[in-house]
Formats: structure tokens, C-alpha cells, sequence
């Protein structure tokens, strides 16, 4: 089941006098389908060792919210609780700058497991742990379906361009046997963590965070809660799914987006479940076309393009020459950061998609297509709106910072997008106005629902 997930990121050896093999958790934080855990425990297993899972909280990261947190510590507290029940040793290390106390730990380690990761200041700091750990380390790609170089080896265009070649490996990668591997050993004594679970609400009073964006009423972390909401999407929402699922109105999406940003689910594990339902043909296709073509699309424009986060370098040149075009276009409306952020524009229906957000930590997919799409329209210019799109966002969505996320923003800016018929303010851009919004659903009923959060 490991088939092309392993990757060694440094070309030091095991010590095999180590005490114990040491599972980095940060991107995958689950107990269930984690080629990752598997891999260590197999590991452990073979060495006749204990086995030691870490994660490192970075407070020194400048995005962290109560909202963030809040989940992330949600999550960590589930997967705490399933690994005890395999008698694994899991501990969270307050680490300011991140590495330092891994590295500690690494110099009494056989050698260190990792789950893969696609953000570039993710993968520095996997590099940076690689060259300074005096012991092998090694990457397990587990959060995609398809691993990302065996899909294809350069940035794809489109999702036509990737299509095809996911749906030639999708088969196997699916119909892959995922295995549990029983760890042998018992886990290890006492290791202090430098966070208790017990009360995450005393945790984050003592975090020097964000404290304005609060966490979410109505998404709680964790993969029992994952599975949850995932088993109920597909006994109720499925066999709808493909008729309504952009209508803001009517609660048809999947909700999974802050759980799969988290890794409390795997893309893999849902795919599975939802192709032995019986909801019908055509919305289990649309449905695994997000789930896995577009999903994975994002995976490959941040993985291949290190300019994904930069407004110059992250879409085309055909958008790049049609947005210099209309970069002086007169504008009706001119919006501040501070404005947009409390949702206070003429427009009620972006207004209450804006309040979807900052209440819930969530917005309605097609919603936040057309909130970018107006936040380009009322701001300065281009680069301007870009960064206003890419701070709320990161700010107050739950799976804000994620691979899904900036290859959205860039979409809005022509990314995996075609040229349109050029107007005025957005040149050859896609435009999305609220005719379109009152011609696809009843919008008005949108906006009443938002108003009794």
C-alpha cells in the first residue's frame, strides 16, 4: 500500500541503537488511513522499537487565530485518544522556532517519519529537519489519492490536462488494499507533552493569539467528526448532490474542506466510501471530479509552482496582459480591507457571504466564488485584491492556507481558467455578478438564512 508514497529527503542512515522511531505528525492528524502511521509502526515493528508520534505546535506562526487553534487542538485531542487505545506514545512539543525540541528528540531516535507536504514553507521546514537530524529521515505521501510526481511531473495546465492522466491510476490507487498494522510493542514510558488536552479552552487562554476570529460553533476538529459528517453526506446529500450542490440555499456541499485541510480525513478513505454507496452515477462522479481532479490539480500548482502564493508569478500571461489592459478602468464602488472585512458593501448578498465566513469559518463554495470575483471589482487594482482575497481568507476560513485555497484565488485571476469575452474591470477574466446569483437559485432565501446565524 506504500507504492510510490515513500520518498527519503536526506541520505543519512538508521540508528539502530536509537531508543525509539519517531513519527512526525503535522499535515495528516488522524489515526485512520495514515499510510504515514502505518509505515512508522511497520517500522517500529520491524526494529523491534518503540514508537514515538510528535507533532510541533509553531506559535511563533503569524496566521494563528483562536479559530485555527481551536480545530487543530480539536483534532490533536482525537487522534490523541485513538493512539493510546494502539498503546502509541503521542506528545505535542511547544516548539519556538519549530524544530529545536524535535531535533532533540531526533538525536535519541532511530530515525524520523514524516507526512508529505506541498506549501513551500512547509516543505523548508521538512528540509531544514532533514539536514540537521542526525538520522534518516523519510516523507509518506498520504493525503492525496494519486502521489503527486507519479500523477505527473511538471505544473498542469488545467484540470483537462490532468484528467486523464489521474483516471489512468486511479484504479490501483483506489482499489489498493489499505492495511492496519497491529504495533507489537508497548509505548513507551512517561514523555512529558508540553500541552494538556484535557481543557483546550485553558490552552488557548494561555496562547498569545489571535483572540478577534473565535472559533467556530459550528465546526468542531477531529476525525470522529469527520466521519460523521462524511457518513451523512452520503445518506443524505449525495444522490442530490449534482442538481444542487451550488445553490448557497440548501446544504447539499460535502463540509469536508476544513477536515481534509486538517488531515482528519483522507481523500483516499472518502473515495472509497462514497463509490460503495448507492447514490446515483452522476452525482458520485461530480462529486469524486472535486474530491480527487480538482483537489489534486491544486496539490500540483502548489507543488510545482513556487510562485502559487504571489500575485505575479501565480496565473497566465494571457491574464497578466488582459488585467494590465484594465488596470485603469473606472469603478463604482472602491472597498477598504477594513470595510469588506466587516461585510459593510452595498451588496447584501456578498455581505451575508462574508458573514457565512466570519461566523462559521466556512462559506458555501459557489459563494466564494463570486465574494473573490467582487472583492477584484471594488478594489484599487489587481494586486491590491489579490492580497485582500488571500488575508481573509487565511484569516477567518478554517481551511484557509490550504492547497485548495490558493489555487482558488489564483482561478479568480485566470489560473486553470480559459480567456472570456473581454469587458470592462475584469478584461478577459471570468466576471460573476448577482443576475447570476438571482438566475441560478432563490438568493434572497440565502441571505435569510445568514441572517438568523
Amino acid at each position: 500500500m506504500f507504492e510510490n508514497r515513500i520518498k527519503s529527503i536526506n541520505n543519512k542512515k538508521m540508528d539502530k541503537n536509537g531508543d525509539f522511531v519517531i513519527y512526525w505528525m503535522q499535515r495528516s492528524i488522524r489515526s485512520s488511513y495514515n499510510h504515514s502511521l502505518e509505515y512508522a509502526v511497520q517500522i517500529a515493528n520491524d526494529l523491534k522499537k518503540d514508537l514515538l508520534v510528535i507533532f510541533c505546535f509553531d506559535r511563533k506562526f503569524s496566521e494563528m487565530n483562536e479559530r485555527s487553534c481551536c480545530f487543530l487542538f480539536e483534532s490533536l485531542k482525537d487522534v490523541e485518544e485513538k493512539l493510546k487505545k494502539r498503546g502509541i506514545r503521542f506528545i505535542i512539543l511547544d516548539s519556538s522556532p519549530l524544530i529545536t525540541k524535535l531535533l532533540e528528540y531526533s538525536k535519541k531516535s532511530v530515525c524520523i517519519i514524516t507526512d508529505r507536504a506541498y506549501l513551500k514553507y512547509l516543505r523548508k521546514i521538512r528540509e531544514k529537519v532533514a539536514e540537521e537530524s542526525p538520522v534518516r529521515m523519510v516523507q509518506i505521501e498520504s493525503d492525496v489519492i494519486v502521489p503527486v510526481e507519479a500523477a505527473s511531473s511538471k505544473e498542469e495546465y488545467s484540470a483537462k490536462t490532468l484528467r486523464g492522466k489521474l483516471h489512468k491510476l486511479l484504479e490501483f490507487y483506489i482499489n489498493k488494499k489499505f492495511e492496519y498494522i497491529h504495533y507489537e510493542m508497548n509505548y513507551l514510558g512517561e514523555i512529558k507533552t508540553d500541552f494538556d488536552l484535557s481543557n483546550i479552552h485553558a490552552v488557548l487562554e494561555k496562547l498569545d493569539i489571535d483572540k478577534t476570529v473565535k472559533k467556530s460553533d459550528y465546526f468542531t476538529g477531529g476525525e470522529n467528526t469527520a466521519k460523521k459528517i462524511l457518513k451523512n453526506f452520503i445518506s443524505e446529500k449525495l444522490k442530490g448532490y449534482s442538481k444542487v450542490r451550488n445553490n448557497p440555499e440548501l446544504d447539499y456541499q460535502s463540509n469536508l474542506s476544513p477536515y481534509l485541510h486538517f488531515g482528519n480525513i483522507s481523500s483516499l478513505f472518502i473515495a472509497k466510501e462514497v463509490l460503495k454507496s448507492a447514490g446515483n452515477k452522476e452525482s458520485t462522479d461530480d462529486f469524486l471530479e472535486e474530491l480527487i481532479v480538482r483537489r489534486e490539480l491544486a496539490v500540483n500548482f502548489v507543488y510545482y509552482n513556487p510562485g502559487y502564493d504571489e500575485f505575479q508569478n501565480m496565473t497566465y500571461s494571457w491574464a497578466y496582459e488582459t488585467m494590465n489592459k484594465h488596470k485603469d478602468d473606472p469603478k463604482e464602488y472602491v472597498y477598504s480591507v477594513k470595510i469588506l472585512e466587516k461585510a459593510e458593501t452595498h451588496d447584501d448578498y456578498w455581505n451575508s457571504a462574508q458573514k457565512e465566513m466570519l461566523v462559521t469559518g466556512k462559506m458555501h463554495g459557489y459563494m466564494r466564488m463570486y465574494w473573490a470575483k467582487k472583492i477584484i471589482e471594488w478594489s484599487e487594482n489587481f494586486g491590491e485584491a489579490y492580497e485582500t482575497i488571500k488575508y481573509l481568507n487565511n484569516k477567518y476560513f478554517i481551511d484557509g492556507r490550504d492547497e485548495n485555497s490558493y489555487a482558488g484565488i489564483a482561478w479568480c485571476f485566470g489560473k486553470h481558467d480559459r480567456a472570456w469575452n473581454e469587458r470592462n474591470i475584469f478584461g478577459k477574466l471570468r466576471y460573476m455578478n448577482s443576475n447570476g446569483l438571482k438566475r441560478k437559485f432563490d438568493i434572497d432565501k440565502y441571505v435569510d438564512k445568514i441572517n438568523k446565524l
